[in-house]
């Protein structure tokens, strides 16, 4: 049978550029050619678009190269500029390997559904709902969710510090990773922390924090096939979590240790497996997502995030937790696939 022609798109103009690059190298290594014949299109810091031969760490430098998606549905592909020409390549689906804004904001997906291309992952309105923290407690609420108790601070909009019940988390409601997040202990505090999370997002969540244990579920699949993988246990030894701080993220988190499978009663890996599989459908997730939970010591899970693209490198929680549930990487990749394929998209 002809391989399909797999689109892998990385990079991006986010503050998760570095982090993206590294996950579309792990799918890419964990592609069979066998079955998929692949074509790196990676996007520079600035925004071009690139088609590169191979998929290492100086991809960027050694240039490649400029090639765009195009939005008509007659060529599902990319257009390659080739001296006054356009050479033209078709392809059969895209793995948007793009982590927090114009990748899990519904950006690229609306680039993909104009030019009519299958792609992995969650649909425009799932990862905009996803991407914009205080849309996705909206949603979690109407579902029977528990989420934290929070405030909306729109560009301009003041709040009274005094208000609030320290300690606080400070966030962007749209970014991903632990960009310009604060926890902030007291009143004095709490401005600097709303213009730190402001560098990435002018709307901003201010979120009572919960007591509880940090833990997390990677699903997959959609509608009535949805698979939910083990779920892990993030213990600190300080601070708090800030995933893609660390200094040396191969090596490890600078605070953080992950248990997986999280070292919780069986009860309680049911309510967080049952409680991520419902927040999944509501919020409308398909291919694949990361569910970020609490769990409370009276055993209440609390939605924390969602990530409709979480990371894929060799130190990410979503492929470890799918490790431990029996799934290959290889075998992870075929199920996006089908998944993808399956949604007849669009």
């Amino acid at each position: 049978m002809p391989r399909l022609k797999v689109g892998i798109v990385f990079g991006g103009p986010s503050e998760e550029h570095p982090i993206s690059v590294k996950s579309a190298q792990e799918i890419a290594r964990n592609l069979e050619v066998e079955k998929y014949e692949p074509f790196y299109i990676g996007i520079t810091k600035d925004g071009a678009w690139r088609l590169c031969d191979r998929l290492d760490a100086d991809w960027e430098s050694l240039g490649g190269r400029p090639a765009v998606l195009s939005p008509d549905r007659g060529v599902r592909g990319l257009l390659v500029p080739d001296q006054g020409r356009y050479e033209t390549i078709g392809l059969d689906l895209v793995f948007p390997v793009l982590h927090g804004r114009f990748g899990e904001d519904g950006a690229i997906q609306g680039l993909l559904e104009l030019a009519g291309i299958p792609y992995v992952g969650c649909d425009i309105q799932s990862s905009a709902l996803c991407m914009d923290k205080s849309l996705t407690y909206i949603v979690a609420a109407g579902a029977g969710v528990a989420t934290p108790r929070h405030w909306t601070v729109n560009a301009g909009d003041e709040i009274d510090p005094a208000e609030l019940t320290y300690p606080v988390f400070v966030k962007p409601a749209r970014s991903g990773s632990s960009f310009g997040v604060s926890k902030v202990g007291g009143a004095e505090d709490l401005p600097g922390a709303i213009e730190a999370a402001r560098q990435y997002d002018p709307k901003v969540l201010i979120e009572e924090a919960v007591a509880g244990s940090e833990v997390g579920c990677a699903l997959s699949g959609g509608g009535a096939d949805v698979f939910v993988a083990e779920v892990d246990r993030i213990e600190l030894s300080h601070g708090f979590f800030r995933i893609h701080q660390e200094s040396d993220p191969e090596s490890g988190s600078d605070n953080a240790t992950f248990i997986v499978p999280a070292d919780i009663p069986a009860a309680s890996r049911t309510r967080v497996q049952e409680t991520a599989k419902a927040i999944y459908r509501a919020l409308g997730c398909a291919g694949l997502a990361r569910v970020d939970m609490f769990l409370t010591e009276d055993g209440e899970v609390v939605l924390n995030e969602v990530n409709t693209f979480p990371g894929m490198t060799t130190y990410s929680r979503y492929p470890r937790m799918m490790a431990a549930a029996g799934v290959s990487p290889a075998e992870l990749i075929d199920r996006m696939v089908s998944s993808a394929l399956a949604g007849g998209r669009r």
